[in-house]
């Protein structure tokens, strides 16, 4: 898949966050979907939708079971560029789950291996711009920058803490897969690394990387 020139770079820094997860036991994938859903073994996902023939799968082995979401989709196709070949199991929240249901995943998450590294994908504010698919909201660059602050301190705290209806307003999908982090990095002695923060189209977007 081609890279257009606005998000070259946030593709790069994926890739090297993403490179980082070649030396764990077990990769948990994490991301927004339609439907909850859990993939322990095989999971396949493809981006018909967009128009582009490719089709990925996690490296779990084993039987495909329902067809991954977009955003574990994506999960699996930056496993694949990077080339991590671990074990690996995907999880779909609904954006619109609890806080506390999702902290406490994310704790049992962790308890999966001894090493176990998430891949979490999820968007900030899609409303940072007139053009951006919700149009602009003057609260998205905070509510976003926030977040990059969290993510760049491994601040689980801050993650946990965050507004679930006002990332739902700010259209931030991202706040639902960011609370299982939080609670899977939950009393670990974590450094963050913020690698990317932009908004290009309108949408948040931002790469750490906690270690």
């Amino acid at each position: 898949m081609g890279a257009a020139g606005e998000v070259a770079g946030l593709r790069e820094a994926c890739l090297a966050a993403v490179g980082e997860l070649a030396g764990v036991d077990l990769v948990v994938v994490v991301g927004t979907g339609e439907r909850a859903g859990v993939w322990t073994e095989g999971g396949a996902g493809s981006f018909r939708r967009y128009g582009v023939a490719k089709a990925v799968r996690l490296p779990s082995g084993g039987v495909a079971g329902p067809e991954l979401s977009p955003a574990l989709t994506v999960g699996a196709w930056l496993l694949e560029e990077a080339g991590v070949r671990v074990p690996a199991h995907a999880v779909a929240v609904r954006p619109d789950t609890a806080p506390e249901r999702l902290l406490g995943l994310g704790r049992g998450l962790a308890e999966l291996a001894d090493r176990v590294g998430l891949l979490v994908l999820g968007d900030g504010s899609a409303r940072r711009s007139v053009k951006a698919p919700g149009y602009l909201d003057e609260r998205a660059e905070g509510h976003d920058r926030a977040v990059a602050l969290a993510l760049a301190g491994a601040d689980a705290a801050a993650l946990a803490g965050l507004d679930a209806g006002l990332s739902a307003e700010l259209m931030a999908e991202g706040r639902a897969p960011w609370q299982v982090l939080a609670g899977a990095a939950e009393g670990a002695a974590l450094g963050g690394e913020l690698r990317y923060e932009d908004a290009p189209y309108g949408v948040g977007y931002l790469v750490a990387s906690w270690r």
